[in-house]
Formats: structure tokens, C-alpha cells, sequence
């Protein structure tokens, strides 16, 4: 009887044991993969993690407590929500994810990251960019953009800057093909260096450079043709600053003469000397600073030609709606016209009737006796 009560005890042990092994088993195949885990599929060192091109569809978790610098690049990460971040990390300050063909970021990503200073999310296709994602009291300083606001409205990009970025002073907004500059720009106060190179900007007249502390502009490889009084007054006053301008078709006609006159003033414009006309073809490619300033000339019977061309397309388009109009009048009101055509019809019926009578009695002298004897 002992030995079988020892026999039951052992196997109880026995299946307590295997319990347990089997639960760690379990946790280890379908739990959450621990920060020594994570260190096994990428690179830890220190405070850093690093997972290039490791074909990941999402924020590896749980990060480490004390991360400082997350590098996610060449990855599948598509979509950012608030998920992706779903621990406060208090000491993340540097987020690496260039190139993950990310195409939506959703309110409320980074709210876990207070202290974050870096983001990089350069050479993805953001489709979906929402204002929210980056709280309001953010102390991100450095936003990386660079060929990654793929179709994303003028007017959210403008939204964001103005709602989420209180210290910034590094933006890179380059190879997006932007047709306007951000409005948005003019609120970061904070802004030292902007790269907006290789887009299509047209025009920079409705932002004012409102930051002191701007030190480096860069629009080359542009669609500009000039830059307003206003804005070269605007750029006059910021101490320090460095410009970059060429590659833009600059056309030199009388528009241009203030801005000659203003890269010869002043030196901030670092590479003035290779900046060319485009227009007209006859300054193709003459250097801006030499051109002769009685040549830069503005040819308004062209602009008048262009403008009556304008007006009588639009004169045509007024006629032809005041002629749909007039129809459309017509057709409603059809049957009071088609009334009105009766009327006037046995109106003249009536009338031509009675001179018919009268020029049948007025041709018989019979008649007309009998006429003049009836009025007596």
C-alpha cells in the first residue's frame, strides 16, 4: 500500500510537471515575443534596434522599455494605427521607416511617443496622412517626407503642418511633386532648414516666412517662373539664411527686373551665377545676373491677343446659355404659347374676315346700296 501511495504522488508530480511545460510551450509558440525575441530577429545594440529589410507587415512587439532608436527600414509596414505603438515608450526619440511602401497613417500613431525628436518616413506612398496622428504637444524637430505623399490633397498637408508641429526645424517635403507651396510652411516658427527640391512649384506667393531662424531653402528643380515683391522682401529680413534656386524655367521678361536687382543685392542666394532664363527664347539660357535689363521686356499685344481670345470664348459661352435659357422658357411654357398663337390666329381670322366683307360690298354696287339703305 506504500509504495502504490508513492507510485500515485510521483505521478502526480509527473503530470503537474508536464502541465506546466506544456503551458510555457504554448506561451513561447503563440504569446508575445519578448524583447530578447525581438534582439534574436534584429539587431540590438545598446538602446538601438535595428530591422532592415526583414519583409515585416507591422511594428515588432513588445519593444524595450528603454529604446532610444527604432530602425525600420525596406519593410512591408503598409499601415500605421494606433496599435503600432501600443506601450508609452518614454524614451524613444528616433523612428526609422523609410521604405515600407506605407500608404495610410492614422490618428493617434504616435501619441505613445512623447519624446520623439526624429521620424523618418521617407520613400513610401502615403496615401492618407491624418492631422491627428502626431499630438499637438509634440517635440518632433526633424520630419523627413522626402517621395513619400502620394496623392495626398494640398489641403490635408497644409492641416498638418499647421496643427502638429510646434518645434520643428528640419523638413524635408523633396520629390513629391507639390503643385503649391504648403500655406501650412508659414506657421512653423521654428524652422531652420526646409528642402523642397524636385517638385513642380509654381509659385511661393501665399506663404510668409514667418521663422527668424531659417537657415537653409532649398527649391531647386521647380516649376518657378519668379518670386513675388512681397516674398523677396519677406527673405530679405531673415538674418543667416541660404538659398538654392536653380533648375527653375525663370522667365525673364519686366516681372523679373526686381528680382535682378535683388539677387545682386543680396548674397544668400548660393547659386545665383547659374541661374537661367527659360523664356523667352530669345534669353534661353542666358545667365540671369547678365542679362541686359532693357531686355527684360513684357509683351502685352501678346497678353491682350491671349485675353480677347479669352473674352470671346467666354462671350460665346454667355450667348450660347442665354439661348438654352431662352428655350428652356420656351418649352415650359409651350402650351400658354401654343394659346396665345390661337388667339392672335382667329384674331386676324376675325379682322381679315371683316375686310373681306367690306371689300365684297364695297366691289357690288347692289350690296352697297342695300349697305347704305340698312344705315338710313
Amino acid at each position: 500500500g506504500r509504495n502504490v501511495g508513492v507510485l500515485q504522488e510521483f505521478q502526480r508530480k509527473r503530470a503537474h510537471r508536464l502541465l506546466i511545460l506544456c503551458v510555457l510551450l504554448f506561451l513561447s509558440c503563440f504569446g508575445p515575443v519578448s524583447s530578447l525575441d525581438l534582439c534574436d530577429e534584429c539587431h540590438c545594440k545598446s538602446t538601438t534596434v535595428t530591422c532592415l529589410h526583414k519583409n515585416l507587415m507591422s511594428i515588432p512587439q513588445p519593444l524595450p522599455a528603454n529604446i532610444t532608436t527604432l530602425f525600420l527600414t525596406g519593410n512591408n509596414i503598409s499601415h500605421l494605427n494606433e496599435s503600432s505603438f501600443p506601450v508609452r515608450l518614454e524614451q524613444l526619440t528616433e523612428l526609422y521607416l523609410s521604405g515600407n511602401q506605407m500608404e495610410q497613417v492614422d490618428r493617434g500613431v504616435f501619441n505613445n511617443l512623447p519624446n520623439l525628436h526624429s521620424l523618418d518616413l521617407s520613400n513610401n506612398r502615403i496615401l492618407s496622412f491624418s492631422r491627428d496622428a502626431i499630438p499637438e504637444n509634440n517635440k518632433l524637430r526633424v520630419l523627413n517626407l522626402s517621395q513619400s505623399l502620394y496623392n495626398v490633397s494640398y489641403t490635408d498637408i497644409s492641416n498638418l503642418l499647421k496643427h502638429s508641429f510646434p518645434k520643428l526645424s528640419n523638413l524635408d517635403l523633396s520629390n513629391n511633386d507639390l503643385k503649391l507651396f504648403p500655406d501650412g510652411i508659414s506657421s512653423l516658427s521654428d524652422l531652420a532648414t526646409l528642402d523642397m527640391r524636385n517638385n513642380s512649384v509654381v509659385s511661393i506667393n501665399n506663404v510668409t516666412f514667418r521663422s527668424q531662424v531659417l537657415q537653409r531653402l532649398d527649391l531647386r528643380d521647380n516649376a518657378l517662373k519668379d518670386i513675388p515683391n512681397g516674398t523677396l522682401a519677406d527673405l530679405s529680413q531673415i538674418p543667416g539664411l541660404w538659398m538654392y534656386l536653380t533648375d527653375n524655367p525663370w522667365y525673364c521678361d519686366c516681372k523679373m527686373k526686381d528680382m535682378v536687382i535683388w539677387l545682386q543685392k543680396f548674397d544668400f542666394v548660393a547659386d545665383k551665377a547659374n541661374m537661367t532664363c527659360f523664356e523667352p527664347s530669345e534669353l534661353r539660357n542666358a545667365p540671369l545676373l547678365q542679362v541686359d535689363q532693357t531686355k527684360l521686356q513684357c509683351n502685352y499685344s501678346g497678353n491682350m491677343k491671349g485675353v480677347m481670345e479669352t473674352s470671346y470664348v467666354f462671350l460665346g459661352m454667355v450667348l450660347a446659355l442665354i439661348g438654352v435659357i431662352f428655350l428652356l422658357v420656351l418649352y415650359l411654357n409651350r402650351k400658354g404659347i401654343k394659346r396665345w398663337m390661337y388667339n392672335i390666329r382667329d384674331a386676324c381670322r376675325d379682322h381679315m374676315e371683316g375686310y373681306h366683307y367690306r371689300y365684297e360690298i364695297n366691289s357690288d354696287p347692289r350690296l352697297a346700296n342695300l349697305s347704305l339703305n340698312s344705315d338710313v
